[in-house]
Parts: C-alpha cells; structure tokens; sequence
C-alpha cells in the first residue's frame, strides 16, 4: 500500500537546506520527497541559478511556490509599512501561507534542515496538526563540515552568493548586514535602486524626507528604512567606512583561526558587523 503520508523538504537557496535535500536523496531513497521553494520574485539571480544546479544534482524538479499575491500588493495592504523583524508581513503572506496552502490538510512530514552543531536554533515548524518536522542533521550528527562535504560531495559547491553574503532570501531583506547591502549595490545596482524606491516611497509618503532624523523615522515602531539607523543612501555614503570594517573583521576571523575557510571567515565578519539572527523561513 503506498505511503498516504507527504515528504516535503523546502529549499531556501542556502547551504544547508541544499546539502539536506541531497542528504536526504542519498539516504532514504525509498522515499518520495517533494522538494520546493518558495518563490517571492525577489530573489537574486544567483538563487535561481543554484536552484538549477541542485535540480541538476537531485535529478528532479523543485517545485516553486508562489503566492497569490506578490510583494506590491501586501506593501500596499500594510499601508506602505516595510516588513521589519517585529512586522514580518513577507515572510507569512509569501512563504509560510503558500507553503501551507499548497499542503492543505494532507498529512506531511516536513524535513528542516537544522544542523546538529545548531539544534537551539529555531526553524520554520509549521503549527497545523496535519504537519510534522523531523531534523535529519540533528537526529544524523551532521555539522557545518558535514554540510559542506556534502556540497563539495556533490559537485555543486556553495552559491555564488556566498562571495559576498551568507543569507539567501529577497534582494531587499531587512536582516541583511550592511557589508551584504554593500555587496548588492556593487554587483546589482539594478535591484539596490529597486529597493531605494521602495525606500523612498515609504519615506515620502511619511514626510520624512529631507532631514529627519532616524528617531524620526522610527516613530510609532514603524520600519521606514531597510537597513537600521540610515537610509540606503546614507549607508551607501559610508561605503568605504563599511567596507574597511568588513575587512578588518575579516581579517580578524581569519587570525583566530588560520585554517579557517572563506565562507566561515565571512560569516564571521558578517556576525561582527550584525548578529541578528536571519528569518526563519528564508535562510536555512
């Protein structure tokens, strides 16, 4: 009799959602697992090409979910409010709904791919009864090297990304350091005035353009900027500033542990500049 029971494993873009999704092709192969990604339109353009390569790798199509509605529209239901970590309209409206609307009430096990050196850490575990999670790296073992020696097992490495971020998730996230909004405006200066027009539209429509103050645009526990504490284009200005700190953390990391590799250097460096923890949802 066939399994009456869903196998779903999301896959964030990130290393260690990737490395679970192969994990899980190499070791329980009698299982019929549906991979998927939740799709924003936000994304960078090295998400989808790592996508296409893990497709590769696994031999199957990742389905992508996307929600009924896209970013426009629910910045315009939350009244030109930008999603903040105590407001996280785009992670419910366009991950978590989608996720559960497209498992409905059928009975699943979800596979989270939370490491076995992080099992504090929180992952997205949906609430409905139907729903059930499983940590195949915390129940294996498996750590950061493991992780890594999949993805080098494999063929498919790290994303690109990872040269200059360590998040995958939208081009505007709100969790994004301020080296990482660096990095976007160098390499995609297209999307970084994309999301300076988003940006300004929240601000002008505030009438806090020109001087006001960052209290300013903090008042009533509103997020009026992406970034903490500045505009976009105030962090740009500071680009150097930002970039010979990022540096110096950099080198840092690396003094401490002389083996260390680039990626883990640069999460480090990235930790030193903004320890907020990444959401839970887009960034396994």
């Amino acid at each position: 009799m066939p399994d009456s029971v869903r196998h779903i494993c999301g896959i964030s873009g990130g290393k260690d959602s990737s490395a679970l999704a192969l994990y899980l092709r190499r070791t329980r192969p009698e299982l019929d697992i549906d991979y998927f990604f939740c799709d924003t339109g936000a994304e960078l353009p090295e998400t989808y090409e790592y996508l296409t390569k893990l497709e590769a790798a696994l031999g199957q199509p990742i389905t992508r979910l996307n929600a009924d509605r896209g970013f426009d529209h629910w910045f315009e239901v939350f009244r030109g409010a930008l999603p903040s970590p105590q407001m996280r309209w785009c992670t419910k409206n366009m991950k978590i709904k989608p996720i559960e609307e497209w498992i409905g009430d059928d009975p699943a096990i979800s596979y989270v791919a939370i490491r076995a050196d992080e099992s504090n850490r929180k992952g997205y575990v949906s609430t409905k009864p139907n729903i059930s999670a499983v940590f195949p790296f915390v129940n294996d073992g498996i750590d950061h090297d493991g992780v890594m020696r999949i993805l080098d097992d494999s063929g498919i490495g790290l994303p690109s990304y990872y040269e200059w971020r360590t998040r995958s998730g939208c081009y505007f996230c709100f969790y994004q350091r301020k080296s990482e909004w660096v990095g976007l405006a160098d390499r995609h200066p297209d999307l970084f005035e994309r999301a300076k027009q988003i940006e300004r539209k929240v601000l002008t429509e505030a009438g806090l353009t020109g001087d006001a103050s960052y209290d300013d645009y903090a008042m009533a526990g509103r997020q009026y900027t992406w970034s903490q504490g500045e505009t976009l284009d105030e962090l740009l200005s500071r680009r150097d500033e930002i970039i010979d700190r990022h540096r110096q953390a950099m080198e840092r990391a690396k003094e401490r542990k002389r083996d260390l590799p680039l990626v883990d250097a640069l999460s480090e460096a990235l930790d030193a500049d903004d320890d907020t923890m990444a959401c839970t949802v887009c960034a396994l």
